[in-house]
């Protein structure tokens, strides 16, 4: 066979075809990497300004309710995994795939605020306010978080990465910049929960101005399956969240108030490190939406992320003074010495996310009942301890056993993938 046969064979096409997906594959993760990056400094930046400002007794309270915002997140991740799922399966349909769950959004924003506004005097209690109009603004920040959600699946479904990057900005700097311009006003719970609502319709404004035009022609058709994968892809992601904030939660209720205020801080570390590798998963995703490809993505995708993760924690091992400016200052000094575990906790939660995510791209539905029940482990135990080493030590054990069952039993389903076909 000559030179030029063999340049044209299929072997070499396809050679050349993936080449060039993955040049696409690193620009594209580039552009979202970026992206993130700024969205993940000015958020974390604001919550470095915000524990300064406020200080250990007040920013425990605050901390508890950027907690429950993480949670009642899971409808909007729910909602972009859904439309980026179905809309990269089914291009033809973008218009209408588009109308429908731009419909869901709307729709199930505003139920969601109802909701959260009927328990709000449970929240008050719970997470021990200073007063109710925290958790009342929690309720209303929850209908421009969802709508976000829709937006941004449509975008990274139609793979529209710049509009995509610009939403993401939009999600990150108006909240540090509103934020610290509340705090220095009124270092209080409500000043800082009233700009993170207010901050929240920014990145709505980017993704309607993106998609004023799109799909209004089209008919949103039957909205049930939509509901469907929403339901069970929300399902998964809300055990995922209240397992990585469950503990803040129990830190308020088991803990002082100091303790508590110096175990959010901590958290900050742990966050950083939770979605500092969260473009991976973005980028990811579609891989690990294809048979063939999935099980190389997850183990790459896996390395990376805790490649990453221990960097952090060598990082906070020997820039332990660094780490301590970064989540608040000398305030929180008492914690100083055990920042390292909070960044493992990071690493382990990072894991996790991309093992979650992994799960719905291959339409899985039982996983999920996993990760609740290393929840209610942590909430049963938790409960029973009262210092600040022995609960971050406790979840840090549970995350790591559930990381090692879950991916077990993921590479075991995917066994047969990359097989051929007989």
């Amino acid at each position: 066979m000559d030179r030029a046969t063999r340049l044209g064979s299929p072997l070499v096409t396809t050679a050349a075809s993936r080449s060039s997906r993955l040049r696409e594959l690193l620009d594209n993760g580039g552009i979202i990497a970026l992206a993130i990056v700024v969205m993940n400094v000015a958020t974390y930046g604001f919550q470095m300004v915000a524990a300064r400002l406020m200080g250990p007794d007040q920013y425990g309270g605050f901390a508890s309710l950027l907690a429950l915002m993480l949670v009642v997140a899971v409808l909007q991740l729910g909602l972009q995994a859904t439309a980026a799922r179905r809309i990269a399966a089914s291009p033809g349909d973008v218009g209408r795939v588009e109308r429908g769950i731009l419909r869901l959004a709307y729709l199930s924003s505003v139920l969601l605020c109802l909701v959260l506004l009927a328990v709000s005097p449970l929240v008050e209690r719970l997470l021990r306010l200073d007063s109710i109009y925290p958790a009342l603004l929690v309720a209303v920040g929850a209908i421009p978080l969802t709508i976000m959600g829709a937006q941004a699946g449509i975008l990274q479904g139609e793979r529209r990465w710049r509009p995509l990057a610009l939403v993401y900005v939009a999600a990150g700097v108006p909240r540090l910049v509103v934020g610290t311009v509340a705090l220095v006003i009124r270092p209080t719970e409500g000043a800082a929960m009233a700009a993170v609502t207010l901050a929240w319709f920014a990145p709505v404004v980017v993704g309607w101005f993106t998609l004023r035009n799109g799909g209004r022609s089209e008919p949103p058709g039957d909205l049930r399956p939509l509901v469907t994968e929403i339901w069970h892809g929300s399902f998964a992601l809300l055990a995922f969240f209240a397992l990585s904030n469950v503990d803040i939660l129990i830190a308020r209720n088991v803990l002082s108030d100091t303790d508590s205020g110096l175990y959010a801080a901590g958290l900050i570390l742990t966050k950083a490190v939770l979605f500092l590798p969260q473009f991976v998963t973005v980028v990811a995703f579609p891989a690990m939406s294809t048979a063939s490809d999935r099980r190389r993505a997850l183990l790459r995708s896996l390395g990376v992320v805790g490649g990453l993760g221990v960097v952090c924690v060598l990082g906070s091992v020997a820039l332990s003074g660094l780490a301590l400016v970064f989540v608040g200052g000398h305030q929180y000094a008492a914690v100083q010495d055990r920042l390292w575990l909070f960044a493992i906790l990071g690493t382990l939660l990072s894991s996790l996310q991309l093992l979650v995510y992994s799960v719905l791209a291959r339409q899985s539905r039982r996983s999920a009942f996993l990760v609740w029940a290393a929840v209610l482990v942590v909430v049963a135990v938790g409960l029973q301890l009262h210092t600040l080493t022995a609960l971050v030590s406790l979840v840090c054990v549970a995350d790591a056993v559930l990381l090692g069952v879950l991916l077990s039993a993921s590479l075991w389903r995917m066994r047969d993938d990359a097989l051929p076909a007989q």
